[in-house]
């Protein structure tokens, strides 16, 4: 038996009035796994625990079976792992995004909007440059910076502490004052990175393209090195990861997984989802027991608001990576179980993360249960009445012998 999770970040959502009052997932068009549900367990699961924010880190943690009361110790030593940076008992970490704010002549820094948290999706080849820039001005023996991917990057701070710093994509449209830093040198590093940033050349060109600046830094997700089991020995069976994402590269890591690395996977809309899939596909043919293909473009376009966009990325994910993936198993003769499930809901409404139970599908191509749901969404899960109310017991039904 092959274990399978294909998940959809933030793929869960509110009906939406100009899809006629269906939500994203209800509206787009998903044969495969409109096909799957009437043969599957669908029901609702809780992934974020009571009191804890509901981010990608906490719910992927429970989604691969880790408590995050227990193993959660911040969202960036995670993405640490990931790129590889050994962190120190006395280093922080802490994520640097590269944020695009409002750019009117005359306005104070502190009353500047927060426009996109993700500068436009720009390319890690621009975002390595600008972090150079930042390096050169800020980097010291206590402070380090580190590329990661596209605008999502990383800063250790030898002997910092673990402070509450706001998540960007909380607050877009508002104004930053209220949700800078208290600690005075990160402040200080944001203000200045903006006055560097803001007229790089790289950002002059993306103005005249059209395109948004990705002109300061924006620090959020603190913590300490986290300490992760390792998931082979917890669960008995060998896994991969397939994401294009440092945080869920780095939950691999911390549990002795192995990363697949996919040419082409951007963590946006025009991912290479066949890719992704093949190389599942190819992992679990090839020995290994489990896969986790992770998808990140839903919850891009939610927090981008394009409902548009978020309903081709769940099209997307239905015809070019779990079609792919059951009609390869299928045509391998390998017998399988498949869960498909989102992390989080990203409401468009809100365009940020909400703590409300998401929908799960599980298919087992060796024992189809007629679990009375006739598709996969968020209503139909509700109305089974069914909820897992711990997100971190749900891989024990996948991994039921």
């Amino acid at each position: 038996m092959k274990y399978i999770i294909v998940l959809g970040d933030g793929m869960a959502d509110e009906p939406i009035d100009m899809l006629g009052g269906k939500t994203p997932l209800e509206y787009a068009s998903t044969p495969t796994l409109d096909a799957l549900a009437p043969q599957s367990e669908i029901a609702l699961v809780h992934t974020i625990p009571d009191g804890m924010k509901p981010g990608s880190d906490t719910a992927n943690l429970a989604v691969m079976g880790y408590n995050p009361r227990k193993y959660y110790s911040g969202r960036s030593p995670l993405e640490a792992l990931s790129i590889g940076v050994d962190m120190k008992p006395t280093d922080i970490a802490l994520r640097t995004n590269i944020v695009t704010l409002s750019d009117e002549e005359g306005i104070p820094f502190e009353q500047r909007t927060i426009l996109d948290h993700s500068s436009g999706e720009i390319s890690t080849e621009d975002a390595a440059v600008l972090i150079d820039a930042v390096k050169a001005a800020f980097e010291n023996d206590t402070y380090h910076f580190y590329v990661g991917t596209s605008y999502r990057h990383l800063l250790i701070w030898d002997h910092g502490e673990v402070i509450e710093l706001a998540q960007p994509h909380d607050h877009l449209g508002e104004v930053i004052a209220p949700y800078l830093p208290s600690d005075p040198v990160l402040r200080d590093m944001m203000i200045r990175s903006y006055d560097i940033l803001n007229n790089h050349p790289i950002n002059i060109e993306r103005a005249k393209q059209g395109l948004n600046k990705a002109n300061c830094l924006w620090f959020w997700g603190a913590g300490t090195r986290p300490a992760l089991s390792s998931f082979e020995e917890k669960t008995g069976k060998s896994g991969v990861m397939i994401s294009a994402v440092d945080l869920l590269k780095g939950i691999a890591v911390g549990a002795g997984m192995d990363v697949i690395e996919v040419e082409g996977a951007t963590g946006s809309l025009n991912t290479n989802y066949e890719g992704k899939a093949m190389a599942a596909v190819n992992a679990l043919l090839g020995g290994k027991d489990f896969a986790y293909i992770h998808v990140e473009a839903p919850d891009e376009m939610g927090h981008q608001g394009n409902v548009d966009h978020k309903v081709q990325s769940i099209e997307n994910l239905d015809s070019r990576v779990i079609r792919v993936i059951i009609d390869e198993m299928n045509r391998a003769g390998e017998d399988f179980r498949l869960l498909v499930m989102p992390d989080h809901p990203t409401p468009i409404r809100c365009r940020t993360h909400t703590s409300d139970s998401i929908p799960y599908l599980l298919y087992d191509s060796t024992k189809p249960v007629n679990g009375g749901c006739t598709l996969y969404n968020e209503a139909q899960a509700k109305a089974t009445g069914k909820l897992i109310e711990h997100g971190y017991e749900l891989i024990d039904r996948l991994l039921a012998e």
